[in-house]
C-alpha cells in the first residue's frame, strides 16, 4: 500500500475532531452560540457582516480556505455545553 492510503486510514480521521461534521451543521452550531453579529467580529468576513445568510456564507467558505479554516478554529476553540 501507499503512503497516501496509510495516511487517510481510519487512525487519521478519528483523530481529526472535526471528523463527520458537516460545514453546514458546524456554522449552524456557531450562528446560534454567538450570532452573526459576534461572529462578524470574531472573523471579520463579509458573509458574516454584510447581510448575512447560512446560504451564502456556505458558499464562501466552500470556495475559500483560509475563511473556513479561521471558521474551523474558532469552531475548536468554543467551548459547547452538552446539549
Amino acid at each position: 500500500m501507499s503512503d497516501t492510503v496509510a495516511e487517510t486510514g481510519p487512525d487519521q480521521r478519528a483523530q481529526d475532531p472535526l471528523h463527520g461534521i458537516t460545514l453546514k451543521v458546524l456554522l449552524t452550531r456557531l450562528v446560534e452560540y454567538y450570532g452573526w453579529e459576534e461572529l462578524g467580529r470574531r472573523i471579520n468576513i463579509n458573509c458574516f457582516t454584510q447581510d448575512p445568510s447560512l446560504s451564502s456564507s456556505l458558499k464562501f467558505l466552500r470556495k475559500t480556505l483560509w475563511a473556513r479554516e479561521k471558521v474551523e478554529k474558532l469552531y475548536l476553540q468554543t467551548s459547547w455545553t452538552d446539549e
